[in-house]
């Protein structure tokens, strides 16, 4: 029996920062980890890890990461290294680039998608649900 497809933050254990729906950050943000963001950030991201931007989460500011799970909503643009997911509830108003990348239909992008390592961008259609908080 074959192990089950898992998503790439599924495999890190580390603790991540988190940053809660209602919480709402004014300020730059650097460091390494992971990141899960539910609440707002006003300001560019340089993370040396991944970040999971969930359905309820905002991010006004440039973002740099290793690699992205995005839910919620991004004006600014996004450049990732690595793997890059775009569930159908995300609304990006900006460029975004990144080695490999996964949109899900219904997704919004309203800016340039750049795939770094010219491999065709996927496209799928969510099945999870989005009842857990992240």
């Amino acid at each position: 029996m074959s192990e089950p497809k898992r998503r790439f933050f599924d495999l890190h254990s580390a603790v991540p920062t988190v940053i809660s729906a209602g919480s709402v950050i004014v300020g730059d943000i650097r460091g390494d980890g992971e990141y899960v963001v539910s609440g707002e950030v006003h300001g560019d991201g340089e993370l040396g890890g991944g970040l999971n931007l969930a359905a309820t989460g905002i991010w006004n500011g440039h973002i740099q990461a290793l690699e992205a799970i995005i839910a919620g909503k991004i004006t600014g643009g996004l450049a990732v290294k690595g793997k890059l997911e775009i569930g159908y509830t995300a609304v990006i108003r900006g460029s975004v680039s990144a080695r490999t990348i996964a949109i899900a239909k219904g997704a919004i992008v309203e800016g340039d998608i750049e795939v770094t390592s010219g491999a065709p961008m996927q496209e799928f259609e969510e099945k999870r649900t989005h009842d857990h908080k992240a």
